[in-house]
C-alpha cells in the first residue's frame, strides 16, 4: 500500500453539468457523483460527461477495494460554458475547495478528451498527477481528438487578426468580387469577358501584392510614414519606366527604321529594337528611384548613402552597356568600330568615378547613424 491520499478527479471543463443538469461544482464523493451523473445521463443520454463520472466512481471503487492507497476519494469539478480562461478559473477555484476538504497527495484524472485535459497545468501547479484516464465512449478517440484539434484552430483564427487575414480575408475577397462579376455578366451579358479578366486581373494583384509584402515584411503603411521620398521617387519611376516601354511599343517602327532602316523580320530583332529603344526610359527611370533613396539616407542620416550615391553615378555607364550590347547583338557595330572604343571609355571613366566618389564619401559619413532598411531612424 503506498501511503498517500489519492483523488480521483473528473473533469467536465464546459460545464455540461451545470447547463444541462442544473448540477454545480464541486461534487464531492461517491454518492454524490453517481447522482450528479444519473441527472446528466437522465438529462442529455448522449453526454459523454455523464460516462467520465460513472468512469471515476468504478475507478475509485476499484482503488478502495485494492486498498493500493492509503486514501481514496472522487470528485467531480465544472468549468464554465466559455471555454477558455473563465472556464479554467472556475476548474482552479473548485479544485481548491475539494483539497480543502480532501488535501491529496497526488491525483488521477478522468476526461474524456484532449480539451479537458488542457487544464493540467492547472492542477499540477496544486497537487501532482498520479495518472490520466481518458473515457471514449460513441465517438472514437480520434474523432474527439480532431474535432478538438479544429475547434482550437479555427478559435485561433477567428481570434487573430493576422490569420483570419489570409484565411477567411483572401477567400471572402475572391467570392465577393467573382459574386459581382457575375452579377455584371447577369447585367450586360455583352460584356462579360472583358469583366471576367478584369475580376480575374484584380484578385491576382491583390493575392500577389499580399503575399509579395509579407514574404518580403514589406510593411506598406510603415515604409511610406518612414520613407516617404523613396516611395514617391520609386512610384515616379515605375511611371517613367511603364511611359517609356508604351511610347517604344508604338514607336518601334519609327525606332527600326533609324537603327535597321526597315521592318524588323525576325521577332528577336524586333525585341531587341525595343530593348535599344526602351534604353533611356528605363535608365531615368531607375535613376529617379536610387536619386529617391540618396535623398532618403541624407534626410535620415544613413551611412548606405555612399554605396547608393555610387550607383546612382553608374548609370550613365549601365545606359552604354545595353545600349553597345543591343547594337553587337544585331550586328550593327563591332568591337573594332571607334564609337565602341569611345562609349566603352566613358563607361569605365563613368564606373571610376563612382567608385571613387563612393569611397570618399564613405569616410565621410562614417559617424553617421546606420539605419537599416525598414527599421526606425
Amino acid at each position: 500500500m503506498v501511503e498517500i491520499k489519492a483523488l480521483v478527479l473528473a473533469i467536465d471543463r464546459d460545464d455540461d453539468f451545470g447547463q444541462k443538469a442544473g448540477v454545480e461544482g464541486p461534487v464531492i464523493g461517491r454518492d454524490a457523483c453517481i447522482d450528479a451523473a444519473l441527472k446528466l445521463s437522465l438529462a442529455d443520454p448522449e453526454d459523454s460527461d455523464a460516462n467520465v463520472v460513472y468512469a471515476a466512481v468504478k475507478l475509485y471503487d476499484e482503488l478502495k477495494e485494492s486498498g493500493e492507497f492509503d486514501d481514496v476519494e472522487v470528485a467531480l469539478i465544472t468549468g464554465h460554458p466559455k471555454v477558455g480562461v473563465k472556464s479554467d478559473m472556475e476548474l482552479a477555484r473548485q479544485l481548491e475547495l475539494v483539497l480543502e476538504r480532501f488535501p491529496a497527495d497526488g491525483v488521477i484524472t478522468v476526461t474524456d478528451g484532449a480539451e479537458d485535459e488542457q487544464i493540467f497545468p492547472i492542477i499540477t501547479s496544486k497537487v501532482p498527477i498520479i495518472s490520466s484516464h481518458r473515457v471514449v465512449v460513441k465517438q472514437s478517440e480520434g474523432i474527439e481528438t480532431t474535432y478538438y484539434i479544429i475547434y482550437r484552430y479555427m478559435k485561433e483564427i477567428l481570434s487573430d487578426p493576422e490569420v483570419a487575414k489570409v484565411v477567411l480575408g483572401i477567400p471572402g475577397m475572391i467570392l465577393l468580387l467573382y459574386g459581382i462579376a457575375r452579377l455584371i455578366g447577369v447585367w450586360y451579358p455583352e460584356s462579360v469577358k472583358i469583366v471576367s479578366a478584369t475580376i480575374t486581373g484584380t484578385i491576382l494583384i491583390f493575392i500577389g501584392g499580399y503575399f509579395f509584402t509579407k514574404g518580403f515584411r514589406f510593411n506598406v503603411r510603415e515604409t511610406v510614414a518612414k520613407q516617404f521620398v523613396f516611395v514617391i521617387s520609386v512610384i515616379a519611376g515605375v511611371l517613367i519606366i511603364i511611359g517609356g516601354a508604351i511610347n517604344a511599343y508604338f514607336r518601334l517602327e519609327e525606332y527600326a527604321k533609324e537603327i535597321i532602316g526597315g521592318w524588323p523580320g525576325t521577332q528577336l530583332l524586333a525585341m531587341l529594337i525595343y530593348i535599344n529603344a526602351l534604353n533611356s526610359s528605363l535608365i531615368t527611370g531607375v535613376a529617379v528611384m536610387i536619386m529617391g533613396r540618396v535623398i532618403q539616407s541624407y534626410i535620415k542620416r544613413d551611412y548606405h548613402i555612399w554605396y547608393q550615391a555610387s550607383a546612382l553615378l553608374m548609370m550613365p555607364a549601365m545606359w552604354v552597356t545595353i545600349d553597345l550590347t543591343t547594337r553587337y547583338a544585331m550586328a550593327i557595330l563591332t568591337l573594332s568600330d571607334i564609337e565602341v572604343f569611345t562609349k566603352l571609355l566613358l563607361a569605365l571613366m563613368d564606373v571610376a568615378v563612382a567608385v571613387l566618389v563612393g569611397i570618399y564619401m564613405r569616410g565621410k559619413v562614417r559617424g553617421w547613424e546606420r539605419v537599416e532598411a525598414g527599421a526606425s531612424a
